[in-house]
């Protein structure tokens, strides 16, 4: 018997990079996988290098609506989650001068909300002993011009885990 066998795991950006590896992964452990992703066609994609019964959702976690899509398919489809992987994200990369208000709400829209409401959103879905795993990362900030605007989306994000936690919550964040 495979270790995720009988469970089900949710990726949100699993259309494509390191949520697509991680939901191939946790497939190939024998999870039922269920992945979102903005672009149908990258979708499409994914769906065929993942393989037999993943079901993908074409959803923007920056569109709180969008949010809840994945979850309807997945509760209707598979049922209750154990895995949550929050994964959806994006970075551009412009001097701290020049970003643009635009940008900016882009990234706190799917860096930020998008990662606070799909965990939201997931909390009545979720078997007792889920995972919610929240992906965010570090770079090397003080050696590139762009380093201050990543501080800015990340730190928030790794915040999510010190607000106030559902009973029997375990979790544990690095950036």
């Amino acid at each position: 018997m495979k270790r995720l066998e009988g469970k089900v795991a949710v990726v949100t950006g699993g259309n494509s990079g390191i949520g697509l590896a991680t939901a191939k992964r946790l497939q190939e452990e024998g999870a039922r996988v269920a992945i979102s992703g903005r672009s149908k066609k990258t979708l499409d994609e994914a769906v065929k290098t993942i393989g037999n019964g993943v079901v993908a959702v074409q959803a923007d976690v920056a569109n709180l609506a969008d949010v809840d899509k994945p979850y309807a398919e997945v509760s209707q489809k598979l049922g209750k989650i154990d895995v949550l992987f929050v994964n959806a994200g994006v970075v551009k990369f412009a001097p701290l001068a020049e970003t643009s208000e635009s940008a900016y709400d882009e990234q706190f829209d799917i860096n930020i909300k998008g990662a606070y409401f799909t965990i939201q959103k997931a909390l009545p879905l979720l078997n007792d002993g889920a995972s919610i795993i929240l992906n965010t990362s570090e770079w090397p900030i003080s050696k590139v011009p762009w380093g201050p605007a990543r501080i800015r989306q990340q730190r928030p994000r790794c915040a999510l885990w010190r607000g106030p936690q559902p009973q029997n919550w375990r979790g544990a964040a690095s950036a």
